[in-house]
């Protein structure tokens, strides 16, 4: 399993949905340091990982990066989308939560 990917796929789909990935994940019952814990080398339970798809309203393969790319979520990205985030997909995970800290800081402005 490639961490980093699942990790990612998690944010994108929370920032897609407008919530937090510690509230999503505490929400979907796997614990508000799911993905901290993760992300410092623990493998999730298949189980943990299923309540999170389920919460997400995905597939597990697709949170787990079995499918190339999250781009057939609700009917795709537009090809603008798709370069921001192969873009967002080279940078660290501290870049990464930094992005998604001043996107959701402008969506909240709105």
């Amino acid at each position: 399993m490639d961490k980093d990917l699942f990790v990612q796929n998690v944010r994108f789909l929370c920032f897609r949905k407008g919530i937090k990935p510690t509230n999503a994940c505490k929400e979907a019952g796997v614990g508000g340091s799911f993905l901290s814990d993760i992300k410092r080398g623990q493998t999730p339970s298949v189980t943990k990982v299923q309540m999170l798809a389920d919460y997400l309203g995905v597939t597990t393969s697709l949170l787990l990066g079995e499918t190339k790319k999250p781009t057939v979520l609700d009917g795709g990205l537009t090809e603008a989308e798709q370069a921001l985030m192969d873009q967002f997909r080279q940078l660290t995970p501290e870049q990464q939560d930094m992005v998604i800290r001043m996107v959701q800081a402008a969506a909240d402005k709105q």
